[in-house]
């Protein structure tokens, strides 16, 4: 996801609807538009390999992108045996708050199945680590800094990250064509995690039971 701070521009990003959220709001969809944004064009069987799934289930749920305007047949590629396919986007947003709110369940399916991703490719990054080049494995950097912050601190922290992310090559087509040598993909993941204290438990009524008060908890 992105929002408005980031540096893909507005023809390189899609603002999610909620059709577009429904849409999203499945881990193996949200996994096939990655992986056509991060490595190009694919069909159905290449990338159900990738996932680990049947080519039909692919081909299946790349209909359903394709219908929510989030991929698209290449028809520069494709014949009629075989489809090809391509994302449409480089980037996905979600920042309409009322759309949050009408669509809790959607919103929760959709980030949690963004989550399960970044967790995979950390994975797939640890699981590769060992076999790095040296000076490849001293960019690694997995860290935890614990900030006490209002929340326009941390929508500030969150602005001032993005714009530092913005200085830097962005990985499309056109910019590996021109990079230097010994260029390669590298991932930036941040995450803003609010942890908020949890409140006092309510002081319980004169004449409550027990029961009444037992496990109650303040939203």
């Amino acid at each position: 996801m992105k929002g408005p701070e980031s540096p893909y521009g507005e023809e390189d990003s899609v603002v999610l609807d909620a059709k577009g959220l429904r849409a999203m709001a499945h881990p193996v969809r949200v996994h096939l538009v990655g992986l056509l944004r991060k490595y190009g064009p694919s069909t159905a069987t290449r990338l159900a390999e990738r996932l680990g799934v049947n080519s039909g289930t692919a081909s299946y749920h790349l209909r359903q992108l394709g219908a929510a305007g989030f991929v698209e047949e290449d028809a520069k590629r494709g014949n009629a045996r075989e489809r090809w396919w391509r994302s449409v986007h480089q980037m996905t947003e979600l920042k309409d708050r009322e759309l949050v709110d009408r669509e809790p369940e959607a919103t929760l399916a959709f980030l949690q199945s963004v989550a399960a991703t970044y967790t995979l490719r950390t994975q797939q990054t640890l699981n590769e680590l060992q076999t790095m080049p040296r000076e490849w494995r001293d960019t690694f950097d997995m860290s935890d800094w614990a900030l006490r912050l209002t929340p326009e601190e941390a929508v500030a922290l969150r602005q001032e990250l993005r714009a530092v992310i913005a200085r830097y090559r962005k990985d499309t087509p056109e910019a590996a064509a021109t990079a230097p040598e010994g260029a390669e993909r590298v991932g930036v993941i941040t995450h803003v995690l609010p942890e908020l204290d949890a409140p006092a438990a309510p002081e319980p009524e004169a004449h409550a039971s027990p029961e009444t008060v037992t496990g109650t908890e303040t939203p």
